[in-house]
């Protein structure tokens, strides 16, 4: 004989049941905004405080002098405070990062000025994905839907080859490359390894422009910052861009057979 459940016994189980909301019930807590707002608020005050002036050509063209003296006198100095200056414009988004490098290869060559571009953009660049991904990435995911789910799986799978593809196109802002893996689900340690290698190329055109700065300047001239989008340099970067997908069509050529 079956069992007949009381009502009050009902109405407790339906009081105790509860229904996730549709699109999950992550709530965004405040306190993980506060970070965020930190960014935010520097941002701004970036701006307001004119520091943006100092990002530019005139301001590298005025001080040359100096700051190549800076570099003989402090030599291990320059460089980590380079570094580190360039991790903190990576981490706050400040735009600039191109006159950065510049400088960085105008002060020590080429081949360094790339190098401690590329590191120090990429302990901005971490930063910047690891407080985006506690503060926003739980909410993120409980909010995403079918079709973001879906592209968040692909992304996933394929993190190396489509992070290393955003990385080397410099049609990409480098801002919104460095939030949206964040949201996908990349590990750390790929985000990692393809930042530092993906941006090594145009690193290394931009330092390069830098090492010969003082020709230009002496000439009356102002530098290409378009020079990564002239086809001799921009078909390069495109082909090692497709070259980083051969193992997303391999795995959809296989999966198929």
């Amino acid at each position: 004989m079956d069992r007949v459940t009381p009502l009050s016994e009902g109405r407790k189980e339906s009081e105790n049941t509860t229904v996730p909301p549709e699109g999950g019930g992550e709530r965004l807590s405040p306190w993980r905004l506060v970070p965020l707002a930190f960014l935010l608020a520097g941002l701004v005050a970036f701006f307001a405080t004119g520091l943006d002036d100092y990002l530019s050509f005139e301001m590298l063209n005025t001080h040359r002098q100096d700051l190549v003296g800076w570099v003989v006198e402090n030599r291990l100095l320059s460089i980590v405070a380079f570094i580190g200056l360039y991790a903190v414009a990576t981490l706050f988004s400040l735009p600039g990062g191109v006159w950065l490098t510049i400088s960085g290869g105008f002060m020590f060559g080429t081949v360094e000025g790339a190098l401690f571009s590329v590191i120090g953009a990429t302990f901005g660049a971490t930063g910047i994905f690891l407080l985006a991904r506690y503060a926003l990435g739980d909410y993120f995911a409980a909010k995403a839907g079918p079709a973001v789910r879906r592209m968040e799986e692909g992304f996933r799978e394929n993190a190396f080859s489509y992070l290393m593809f955003l990385r080397l196109v410099p049609a990409f802002p480098f801002w919104l490359v460095n939030l949206v893996p964040a949201f996908l689900g990349v590990p750390l340690r790929t985000y990692v390894i393809c930042t530092f290698l993906g941006i090594i190329p145009g690193g290394a055109v931009y330092a390069a422009v830098g090492n010969g700065l003082g020709a230009v300047i002496d000439a009356g001239e102002v530098p290409d910052l378009g020079i990564v989008f002239k086809p001799e340099v921009l078909a390069p970067l495109i082909g090692l861009a497709l070259l980083s997908l051969v193992p997303v069509f391999y795995k959809k050529f296989r999966n198929r057979r």
